[in-house]
């Protein structure tokens, strides 16, 4: 098939799961015989409306558009408003030469919609959404945005168009899809099961002189490894009550590495409480981020205890893919949960309940064992549930019969 992802931030500027998991389905989509384009966003002053670059044998089309990433919320607001008007501006001549069979796009964003129904109508070409954010439900759920506002009105307009124009949903968990039919029944018949996934290559083609570790100087440490976006949706005070309560043991060290709305609000904590065992890093390239998950010990992770959506932190399937061992907390009802516990592949807890949270991390610091044997059992999930190769065979299945 003639493939198009679409997405609202890529490779090689991004350091985020999002672009980084869809430019490796893009690859094994490529590696199966199909011929596929990727299109997102990309900020320059002048020039044409469409840049074309090749990066690991794939086709990337950038658009011009506005900045959508590490601005205010309002601006960001306005210009992910934009996005089907500026893919619209780039393909518009060039649409019949496409003639795409299928147009996969990820959410978040919810605003390719209109987009996507456009190429849908010109194309008469089969689409399909990765549905790996439920905005704005949960914002309205973390008291961000009142239900009834105008705001979430505005919202919730284009999230039904980015639904409507979907002809498959794949949501990342069942009690996400159970969440997702119970909000939009009308759309139930729609959505599957399509949980995240990742390469199991963990080759490092960056050579870097000094390590992280003799550069932050922890040799010797435990590293407890937060890598990703640092923003509300995480409840980050959770992470830093853990690290607060893990100040005993000097060998234990907390390094937090991404970017986010709460950056400033961990920074003020480790201040405040005069945390010597954390470390705050901004965000890092995704080359340099595969060589500090093979330089650490345990892979963290939180969810905010009040959503009501179901998510599965991308983060954790580098984590996996390094067979680090992953301690967390969630949701309550989040599947999350047992799909790692039940597998020994880490610690994981309901948002709030410290006190397990404290003695997961207490006893992979103290038992290195114990870290080794539930590191692999992470990768061994990553290798039978969260692989690329299933992740392309549960999208194309759904047209190729």
């Amino acid at each position: 098939m003639n493939i198009l992802l679409v997405i609202d931030d890529y490779l090689p500027e991004s350091t985020r799961v999002g672009p980084k998991m869809l430019h490796e389905l893009a690859i094994e989509l490529t590696r199966q015989g199909h011929d596929v384009t990727v299109l997102a966003p990309g900020v320059w002053e002048q020039g044409a409306t469409c840049r074309e670059l090749v990066m690991d044998g794939v086709r990337v089309l950038r658009f011009r558009s506005p900045p959508v990433k590490d601005i205010h919320k309002v601006l960001r607001a306005l210009s992910e408003s934009a996005l089907s008007f500026f893919a619209w501006l780039a393909l518009r001549r060039k649409v019949h030469e496409a003639s795409f069979d299928l147009v996969v796009c990820y959410s978040p964003s919810i605003f390719f919609g209109f987009f996507i129904g456009w190429l849908k109508k010109k194309l008469a070409c089969k689409t399909y959404l990765v549905l790996r954010d439920l905005f704005p439900q949960w914002a309205i759920d973390e008291g961000m945005i009142r239900e009834r506002s105008l705001i979430a009105h505005y919202f919730r307009f284009f999230e039904r168009k980015n639904y409507q124009v979907a002809d498959s949903i794949g949501l990342m968990s069942i009690a996400n899809k159970t969440f997702f039919d119970d909000l939009w029944p009308r759309l139930a018949a729609k959505t599957h099961v399509l949980p995240n996934w990742a390469s199991a290559d963990v080759d490092v083609q960056q050579e870097i002189e000094v390590p992280f570790r003799s550069r932050l100087n922890l040799q010797g440490k435990v590293i407890y490894l937060y890598g990703g976006n640092i923003g509300h949706a995480q409840d980050m005070v959770n992470l830093m009550r853990l690290a607060e309560a893990m100040q005993s043991y000097s060998q234990a060290h907390f390094l937090f590495v991404g970017q986010g709305d709460e950056v400033g609000l961990i920074q003020d904590y480790m201040r405040e409480k005069r945390l010597s065992n954390c470390t705050y890093l901004p965000s890092i390239s995704q080359q340099a981020f595969k060589v500090l998950l093979q330089e650490v010990d345990v892979g963290l992770f939180s969810l905010a205890y009040g959503h009501r959506t179901h998510n599965f932190p991308g983060k954790l399937l580098g984590y996996m893919a390094n067979a680090i061992p992953i301690l967390g907390s969630v949701n309550p009802g989040n599947d999350l949960m047992p799909v790692v516990n039940e597998n020994g592949a880490g610690f994981v807890c309901i948002n709030g309940e410290d006190q397990y949270l404290f003695e997961a991390a207490e006893r992979l610091l103290l038992d290195t064992d114990l870290r080794l044997r539930v590191g692999n059992n992470a990768r061994q999930l990553l290798d039978q549930h969260f692989s690329v190769a299933s992740a392309t065979h549960r999208i194309t299945s759904c047209f190729i019969r």
